[in-house]
């Protein structure tokens, strides 16, 4: 069972942090992508710290850095500030360029312990980055091509990391179903084509 309390503390804290924000492009309140990642997250059978990571994991890197980060942990704990901080690509502000950066974000995620531990922070990248192809997706539905004027990257590297992260889930996550999704959604953005062809 999910600790109510714990949780609404995660929930606050990450409204605190992301209230005021907007995902990128758009006038959607960016709790939304927290909210949608937490649920793909319960939706998988995550545990209560991959819930609350989940719900946090854009927290460091958006609002705060490190010091952010030490209130994580000391609030939620070790794992989850763990998992976060495996799930932030830089705390410097401002950001170094965005390649290195999904690049060191990429080597992570491939040196991660086949674990208990490899296994909730591969869910919860997963979780994260399954959200942000669905929303690239039906964005791209309303807006076109031009969806892609929003990112830091051209559309080739944009596409270039998320078939890169999708090797890495298939890789380390093999069959599973939401690993297969993120293949599929990546394959639908119209670069590479699916597994099965």
């Amino acid at each position: 069972m999910l600790d109510n309390d714990r949780f609404k503390r995660a929930f606050d804290l990450a409204l605190e942090l992301h209230g005021e924000q907007t995902r990128k492009g758009s006038e959607i309140p960016y709790m939304g992508h927290l909210l949608g990642v937490t649920s793909i997250v319960i939706d998988d059978g995550g545990s209560e710290n991959e819930i609350l990571a989940a719900l946090l994991h854009d927290g460091p890197e958006d609002a705060g850095g490190e010091e952010t980060l030490a209130r994580i942990r000391t609030e939620f704990g070790d794992e989850v500030a763990e998992i976060v901080d495996h799930l932030s690509d830089t705390f410097e502000d401002p950001k170094p360029p965005w390649k290195a950066r999904k690049a060191a974000y990429l080597a992570d995620l491939k040196a991660l312990p086949a674990d208990d531990f490899g296994n909730k922070v591969l869910r919860v990248s997963l979780a994260d980055k399954v959200h942000n192809v669905r929303s690239i997706l039906l964005d791209r539905h309303q807006v076109g091509e031009s969806i892609w004027n929003r990112f830091s990257a051209p559309k080739e590297e944009s596409l270039w990391y998320y078939q890169s992260l999708a090797d890495i889930y298939e890789e380390k996550l093999g069959e599973a179903a939401l690993a297969l999704e993120f293949t599929d959604a990546v394959s639908e953005l119209g670069t590479w084509p699916g597994r099965n062809t």
